[in-house]
């Protein structure tokens, strides 16, 4: 089964939750009213694309009844799918240059699929004929790098780790410079996922940032967010506090295929203005990929 059909299957409760609901309201409604704008605002709002989001979209889609003068129910979907559509974005790819290695540092706190999301990320990385390496710089959660060492062998790319309880500016200094030694294309760093005080993470992270920006000078970095799609908006309030404590550039969302808030994507790229730049649909290694925008809005609606 290829990717496409995997993100299918796997955004079915969040297809029977929004676009089910959306073709049983317009097959019910005959004319374009507040009843019918009402309803959609419910669906929307129940499957969490958020309040904020929700209001905007129809907004827009009532500028858009006026200025078109639409009086078709079919039409109104049809503008309402095209609205979405823009509001998910084109995604971004991870940023890569001919000739310099990549750095991915990976934050995000426990349980949301972190560490196997590192895996899966490499893995899509090994399968396009890159070298990878892994830095496990979670030295605070016991059992962290050896976690990580059990997906890196199962993907067949090499990790570097240090004791529990080690510096983890310390972990990334050995990975970078045995990623410059060995011609690694990417080094995926896994950090300590917590978030409860706030200002030891930010210190953390900007210590590995120094390291990082003084053995590998001439990298391309990203720093990306791993979210739980099945926390629905607690996801939202979650990326919003990493982002006051991190430079973050993408968004990895994991476990949507548990959920039917898939709806999610939609309320974090509006409220956010963050990339979704992987996506999850499986516990497999091969069940993430590259988000593709055209591809989830088609999973979803089609």
């Amino acid at each position: 089964m290829g990717f496409f059909e995997k993100l299918k299957a796997g955004l079915s409760k969040t297809r029977a939750a929004l676009a089910e609901g959306l073709n049983n309201i317009f097959k019910k409604f005959r004319r374009v009213d507040e009843d019918l704008m009402d309803e959609l605002e419910e669906l929307l709002i129940t499957s969490d694309i958020g309040v904020e989001t929700s209001m905007e979209i129809l907004d827009t889609l009532r500028d858009k009844i006026k200025t078109d003068n639409i009086k078709d129910p079919d039409e109104v979907k049809a503008a309402l799918f095209s609205i979405l559509r823009d509001m998910i974005g084109d995604g971004e790819p991870i940023k890569t240059e001919a000739g310099r290695m990549t750095v991915i540092l990976v934050i995000g706190v426990n349980g949301v699929g972190k560490t196997t999301s590192i895996a899966k990320i490499a893995n899509v990385y090994k399968r396009d004929g890159k070298k990878v390496i892994l830095a496990a710089a979670d030295t605070f959660r016991a059992a962290a790098a050896d976690q990580l060492r059990v997906w890196a062998e199962r993907v067949g790319v090499e990790i570097i780790s240090q004791s529990e309880g080690s510096d983890p500016a310390a972990v990334v200094f050995d990975a970078a410079n045995a990623a410059r030694k060995r011609g690694a294309d990417v080094l995926i760093i896994d950090t300590a996922g917590r978030l409860h005080n706030k200002k030891n993470l930010m210190n953390e992270l900007e210590k590995i940032n120094r390291v990082v920006d003084r053995e590998l000078p001439d990298c391309v970095r990203e720093t990306l967010l791993v979210l739980d799609a099945t926390t629905g908006q607690n996801a939202v309030v979650q990326a919003k506090e990493f982002k006051n404590a991190a430079p973050i550039t993408g968004l990895v969302l994991t476990k949507l295929d548990g959920t039917a808030k898939g709806g999610i994507v939609i309320s974090i790229k509006k409220e956010l203005d963050l990339p979704v730049k992987f996506i999850g649909v499986g516990e497999k290694v091969d069940d993430l990929e590259k988000f593709n925008a055209d591809e989830f809005v088609r999973a979803l609606f089609d």
